[in-house]
């Protein structure tokens, strides 16, 4: 049940709730993420590709496409403003020459930390008003939708 700082969904969107509250959570949780995020000149989705690469540097955009979930023209143009920053290097890959290989350089492994703290305190701001258990019932609850909308997602469209 939506409390008395929960906007009230629109009429047509009374029957979906669910997907209503999933829309005004994702848009706060974006706006809040991007906000922390200009503090360390990055735009939103930058810290998804720079934490693919703190984890394994040297990764293929191609391998970055697949493990963020973005689309090809998010991740290149990413891609390119991180080059252009200096946060990142791209070069064609030694096995497959229209591959390229994305790596770190030294001003792109210097916002680990920094990136870490960022998803800490967005975190506990999140979850200040939940329980453990909540937080615990709320994640598996929301990979159990993302689930559904990908299987749904791939299931043939109907004819």
């Amino acid at each position: 049940m939506p409390d008395s700082t929960s906007p009230e969904p629109p009429a047509t969107a009374r029957d979906a709730q669910v997907s209503y509250a999933i829309f005004q959570l994702a848009r706060a949780h974006r706006g809040h993420a991007a906000a922390m995020l200009r503090a360390m000149n990055l735009h939103p989705g930058q810290e998804l590709l720079l934490m693919q690469l703190f984890d394994q540097d040297g990764r293929t955009q191609a391998e970055l496409l697949e493990r963020v979930g973005l689309d090809h023209s998010t991740v290149s143009k990413s891609l390119r403003r991180m080059q252009e920053s200096g946060l990142i290097t791209r070069e064609p890959a030694p096995h497959d020459r229209r591959a390229m290989v994305v790596s770190l350089t030294d001003a792109g492994r210097a916002l680990r930390q920094p990136i870490t703290d960022m998803w800490r305190a967005l975190e506990e701001i999140s979850v200040r008003d939940l329980t453990a258990e909540q937080a615990e019932m709320f994640t598996t609850a929301a990979y159990t939708i993302e689930k559904s909308l990908r299987d749904h997602g791939r299931q043939a469209p109907a004819e």
